[in-house]
């Protein structure tokens, strides 16, 4: 059971492991761009070209759903990026039902861990497959894999490496549930916990008054989507990569939101303790650029 491109190599792995995948469930075809034509999702597109039968139900609670789901008699289940499933459905199986995540339960449970770890401005971050059960991203481990968040990543790359390491553990649930010999393990009680909740536009403003590394963090952590955003003249900007500057002699009196810039290689922009460099930006209704691409077509 999955959508996106993120569960794509796990359904590989299991069809390259010879596993007997007997179907998949994934989202209904969506319409985009201009024309609106209906697109599969990816892990469709995957399981079409691996000629398994696919599912794409609306109400995942539907009497036919339900008996269509049965007559698979699957003894497991597998989640991966897909949406909360109803008790009827992840106890369905003799095995049960498990889901990777792309964090280390207990920490950032909810729809963007990896987003919500490099905005925490976290070091390290990784996979964790567990068992469903009622309240969300809350049932046991089976297992876990750690992955370092270097000091250059965004979204886009350490989803790649989540994306890769999460089939690999993925596979190895599966073998480990088919040999009746894994693990099963409480998540930890008692500590402090960081959530991960679904990420909106209108949360994704760029608050200057914070100090430089928050904003890096924050830029970075949503990063190449959906985006940070500020507004300039009048005019909003998506902002992709930023860098932290040490005030000088002439830029330590600017006031918080304040620019400074020479007009042709670069702009900064004054934060609670210091600059904020901004290297790569989406003007409204341009292209992706670099700030010395933006200045040979505009001035600030």
């Amino acid at each position: 059971m999955g959508t996106p491109e993120f569960a794509v190599p796990s359904l590989e792995v299991l069809a390259e492991g010879k596993l007997n995948i007997v179907a998949v469930i994934t989202a209904p075809d969506k319409p985009q761009g201009r024309g609106q034509k209906l697109v599969a999702s990816p892990v469709k597109q995957c399981a079409e070209k691996l000629g398994i039968p696919v599912l794409q139900p609306t109400n995942l609670k539907s009497p036919d759903f339900i008996e269509e789901l049965r007559s698979y008699n699957a003894n497991l289940q597998v989640v991966v990026a897909f949406r909360m499933l109803p008790e009827l459905v992840w106890a369905m199986p003799a095995y049960g039902t498990f889901n990777l995540h792309g964090s280390l339960l207990p920490q950032y449970r909810g729809a963007a861990p990896i987003n919500w770890a490099i905005m925490n401005g976290e070091k390290e971050t990784g996979v964790t497959t567990f068992f469903l059960q009622h309240d969300i991203d809350t049932g046991r481990i089976i297992f876990q894999e750690t992955e370092p968040i270097l000091d250059d990543d965004d979204v886009g790359t350490l989803y790649q490496r989540l994306m890769v390491k999460g089939a690999a553990l993925v596979l190895k649930t599966v073998r480990a549930i088919e040999a009746e010999e894994y693990p099963s393990v409480p998540q930890p009680a008692g500590v402090e916990i960081h959530h991960a909740p679904k990420i909106f536009k209108e949360t994704c403003e760029v608050n200057w008054d914070r100090p430089s590394n928050e904003i890096r963090n924050f830029v970075r952590g949503l990063c190449p989507y959906p985006g940070s955003w500020t507004v300039f003249q009048g005019k909003t900007y998506k902002l992709f990569r930023v860098k932290e500057e040490a005030l000088n002699h002439t830029n330590s009196a600017l006031p918080i939101g304040a620019v400074d810039t020479d007009n042709k290689t670069y702009l900064c922009v004054r934060t609670k303790d210091g600059l904020i460099s901004i290297q790569e930006w989406q003007p409204e209704g341009k292209k992706r650029m670099t700030i010395a691409d933006f200045f040979r077509g505009n001035k600030m």
